[in-house]
């Protein structure tokens, strides 16, 4: 009887693409190479401790009264500054920064602001698949982008565009997830170029792109952004902590105007408490020394990684190497179905975990990839596990092989 009840888009015939997606494991010496995680140890615990004591030292008791939707000024005032030097979106001012519930929540929101059932949403192929799981809500009618060594194919997305109305395109331009790839200069600016012509708004997610370990940091899609088509997301998650679940967004004051309206129905205001502490850390502590930190570890255990790949990889698998970010991205032979694989030998008899390509793709109908994370792992650990994989998918391609 309750079945009946509920909207189109949470009925058990559609689960959604992040249920299940992580297998349990109980052994003691299982690694996963699942999650996104980044390295507990290095956490500024102490400095946000101090943040938070900080900010409730600076307004008493009002710090937990109701507050704004658009949260705290000064906050919003240094992301502009953050936005105009380390991302060049020169023109981005306070008015221009909406904070919000993780990047996720600016995803949905996004995603709320634009789609409506049937609408045109182009994504990459493979893309984010948190993304994905928000864009499911709404119903739009997905076209797919394959990604290249330096972003989305823009000669198949502008195929797609000539005959399809298209109102939106996600796309993760820096140290791609799950792919690894960034895009190149070049197709950031013809992919404006594109976004002018046709018409559409381009959500360009960035939580990665602080953590370059090689290479010159690249202008933001926005920074090429000639008629407001561009709005900019990143997050705190992955460069201070998950938990404080703050992400921030540049776009032009129409967009964020509407934005708010959205937020304010959906959870009134930005929690001030957690703003609040966020702005008195970066009052007080230099941001980009600890990103140099971050990077100093994470570029050594990507090294890791990648080496181990090289070494224990039978022939047939491709992985790429990332300038950045949190992962790699494995093509395996077409036969081996890494969902099956993962729940029926990696797991079981390795004791190992990645994320199978399945839903990194709007349709579903890729099997044939994994992605794996790095940044949560020690050395030792991506070593074993790798070496582990390795023999998992020589088995795989062997059994393949006989039949």
């Amino acid at each position: 009887m309750l079945k009946e009840l509920f909207a189109n888009r949470v009925q058990p015939d559609n689960p959604s693409r992040l249920e299940g997606l992580f297998p349990q494991m109980n052994f003691d010496d299982a690694i996963l190479f699942t999650a996104g995680s980044p390295a507990e140890e290095l956490f500024p615990k102490e400095a946000i401790r101090q943040a938070y004591l900080d900010a409730m030292d600076l307004e008493g008791a009002h710090t937990f009264q109701y507050h704004t939707v658009s949260g705290p000024i000064e906050l919003r005032e240094k992301l502009a500054v953050r936005a105009q030097q380390k991302m060049q979106i020169e023109n981005a001012k306070p008015e221009n920064i909406m904070l919000t519930a993780g990047g996720q929540q600016g995803i949905d929101l996004i995603a709320k602001l634009l789609l409506n059932k049937g609408d045109g949403l182009v994504v990459e192929a493979p893309t984010y698949v948190g993304a994905l799981s928000s864009f499911d809500m709404y119903e739009p009618s997905y076209h797919e982008v394959d990604l290249e060594p330096d972003g989305m194919n823009l000669d198949q997305l502008e195929e797609i565009l000539k005959t399809n109305n298209i109102k939106m395109l996600y796309t993760v331009a820096d140290f791609h997830n799950p792919g690894g790839v960034t895009m190149s200069i070049a197709k950031r600016k013809r992919l404006v170029e594109l976004a002018n012509q046709y018409n559409f708004i381009i959500l360009e997610d960035t939580p990665y792109r602080d953590l370059r370990y090689v290479g010159e940091a690249l202008p933001a899609i926005k920074h090429f952004d000639t008629e407001d088509r561009v709005v900019f997301l990143s997050s705190f998650s992955k460069v201070l902590m998950p938990t404080l679940r703050l992400g921030w967004m540049v776009a032009s004051k129409q967009i964020i105007q509407r934005l708010y309206k959205l937020k304010e129905a959906a959870d009134l205001e930005v929690p001030n408490i957690t703003a609040s502490a966020v702005n008195q850390y970066l009052e007080k502590n230099d941001l980009d020394e600890h990103i140099k930190q971050l990077i100093q570890v994470y570029s050594l255990k990507r090294q890791v990684m990648f080496d181990a790949l090289q070494r224990e990889m039978p022939e047939g698998v491709k992985a790429t190497c990332p300038d950045g970010g949190f992962f790699t991205w494995l093509t395996v032979p077409d036969e081996i179905n890494t969902t099956d694989l993962l729940y029926q030998s990696a797991t079981p008899d390795a004791h190992i975990a990645y994320v199978p390509s399945k839903n990194f793709y709007a349709f579903k109908d890729h099997t044939n990839g994994m992605r794996l994370n790095f940044t949560g792992l020690t050395p030792d650990e991506i070593n074993d596990g790798m070496h582990r994989l390795g023999e998992v998918l020589d088995k795989a391609m062997n059994n393949v092989a006989v039949k």
